[in-house]
């Protein structure tokens, strides 16, 4: 191994002057479009042309193999991304293996003489088998990948194995969405696991996952998952055509797809949901919507994505319809307060303090009475201050962050009150807020709210609660205007028909909710079996149960048995 000074003259004699232009070129650099697109029957050949096209790169390994010590053959695969106890034990020793009494395909084999690829993979070989080709750049993509290439001396073909292996880490609970009745296993990097956790909640045979590749260089493996006989096929279509327009030569991150296929990409609103919660993608799958994944992000993307589903959580469904429609209201209501309880704080000290109580109007002016700065000022710089807090906490180390945010919440707002910077009502107002905003589950909606805060802030400022009400019209219509694939941001709430308002803003019992949303324009809308509906509400008007205890199919002796 050389040490990174010898590295660093080797690059310098390989590129002898404007060392940046390869950054600028193709995906196919010089030396490989003068040489052969096809294989070449001899192996030498091969083996200096894929070395010279891998730059020479460390981690690449060439194992020159005797197939039944006959027949000279060699192994191409990198060692980052391959199981090398797999690739010794599984094919390496099998092929090294002296010749049987007889073989097919050996002199003296009076059937015709078999194909010695078809004779690797059936009688030597206990790995899976990949691709065959004789294509340089289908060759490559799969070396990329972990596949391990076999070439043999004298033809101009190679055959892949499937020796893949790449660190994972374990299943657990996502982070970012964290619950108190529900499931602990969350997405993780790896796009195989990821569709296995969907598999294992959606056992179904109209469960459809379409792959395919982003990104020129990266190569990532994407999904499109759907469930055929409810997604509507002009859904899938849309989707599957956004991800076609993508041109670009990385995608690292679910998020990269997220911001080229949504409706408006200036919208502070998100316009797709991202989870890392298999459940909660299974549960879209069901309601009619379409799932995308990429390997090596932990996140998948749901479309179409509405307002109500961002301060909605899978403990909802948990839970019984009283208590998740209670917690659904607490969250809207903390939500409107995060948004609009600032810029009506200024507005009414600033410009309409008659509609405070006395005694309340005159502690608080009492408070203010040493603030050097206008209400919209003082309350300005205490949000940014909380804001930045805010970011400095989620970038920090989670023992230290912890500490930070409590420390600095009371050393930083009671210094700020003995200073004369900020009065102790603002200070109440800001942190309410902040704990409100808290209680968005979906940080990225969270977020958008915490941004329009600012201008209403502001227009409270110049204009008092004309102002708030402008920036209230405003921020509406640009709601009414925004749409997700194809349906508008709003629709659920604005819903005329029964079932669309079933879960929205509270959240009925199970047995109510028959029909998937209506928007989504589901092939199959029937959620539930007829008769579920009737059965629950005679339960509520028949609280005994003396209707069921009539039914000849509940009746029971006193030793159990049923009565026939």
């Amino acid at each position: 191994m050389l040490d990174w000074k010898a590295n660093y003259e080797a690059f310098k004699k390989k590129h002898p002057s404007h060392p940046t232009e390869s950054l600028a070129s193709s995906d196919t650099p010089a030396g490989m479009n003068s040489g052969p697109r096809q294989l070449e029957a001899d192996l030498d050949d091969n083996l200096s042309s894929i070395q010279n096209r891998m730059r020479n790169s460390t981690d690449l390994v060439v194992r020159r193999v005797k197939i039944m010590s006959k027949h000279n053959a060699a192994l191409l695969f990198l060692s980052s991304l391959t199981d090398s106890k797999l690739i010794q034990e599984g094919i390496v020793a099998p092929l090294q293996a002296p010749p049987l009494a007889f073989e097919p395909g050996m002199e003296g084999d009076p059937l015709r003489q078999v194909d010695l690829f078809d004779l690797v993979y059936q009688e030597r070989v206990h790995a899976n088998l990949g691709q065959r080709s004789s294509e340089w750049n289908v060759l490559l993509d799969q070396l990329m990948k972990g596949q391990t290439l076999l070439f043999i001396d004298g033809h101009a073909e190679a055959v892949t194995f499937d020796t893949r292996l790449v660190e994972k880490r374990a299943i657990e609970q996502p982070q970012t969405e964290q619950v108190i009745r529900g499931s602990r296993d969350g997405f993780i990097e790896q796009l195989e696991t990821n569709l296995s956790l969907i598999r294992y909640r959606l056992q179904s045979v109209d469960l459809v996952i379409e792959t395919g590749e982003l990104g020129a260089r990266t190569k990532s493996k994407t999904a499109v998952c759907y469930i055929a006989g409810i997604a509507n096929p002009e859904l899938v279509s849309e989707v599957m055509r956004r991800l076609s327009k993508i041109d670009i030569d990385g995608i690292i991150d679910a998020g990269y797809i997220e911001q080229f296929i949504e409706d408006q990409p200036i919208s502070p609103f998100p316009q797709i949901q991202n989870t890392e919660r298999s459940d909660k993608t299974v549960a879209a799958l069901l309601e009619g919507r379409v799932a995308i994944l990429v390997d090596g992000s932990s996140f998948a993307l749901i479309v179409p994505s509405l307002f109500d589903q961002y301060f909605q959580t899978i403990d909802d469904y948990s839970e019984r319809f009283m208590i998740a429609s209670l917690l659904r209201f607490v969250r809207l209501i903390a939500l409107l307060f995060s948004v609009f309880f600032p810029s009506l704080y200024v507005s009414v000290i600033s410009y309409n303090p008659e509609l405070l109580p006395t005694d309340f109007a005159v502690a608080i002016s009492g408070g203010r009475a040493g603030v050097p700065f206008p209400a919209m000022l003082e309350v300005l710089i205490m949000e940014a201050s909380m804001e930045i807090l805010r970011e400095a906490t989620i970038r920090l180390p989670q023992m230290i962050g912890g500490a930070l945010s409590i420390v600095g919440v009371l050393v930083i707002g009671q210094a700020a009150v003995s200073a004369g910077l900020s009065s102790p009502i603002t200070v109440v107002i800001v942190a309410l807020t902040t704990i409100g905003s808290f209680a968005t589950p979906a940080y990225n909606a969270a977020i958008a709210m915490r941004m329009l805060r600012f201008p209403l802030i502001v227009l409270a400022g110049l204009f008092g609660l004309y102002g708030v009400v402008l920036g209230s019209i405003f921020i509406i219509n640009h709601m009414l205007y925004l749409e997700s694939f194809g349906v508008p941001f709003l629709q659920s709430i604005l819903a005329k028909k029964r079932a669309g308002f079933t879960d929205t803003l509270i959240r009925a019992p199970l047995w109510w909710m028959g029909k998937r949303p209506s928007y989504l324009h589901a092939l199959d809308d029937t959620r539930r079996a007829e008769g579920t509906f009737q059965a629950n509400i005679d339960k509520i008007f028949d609280p005994e149960g003396k209707a069921d205890a009539k039914s000849p199919e509940n009746q029971h002796d006193s030793a159990g048995h049923r009565h026939q």
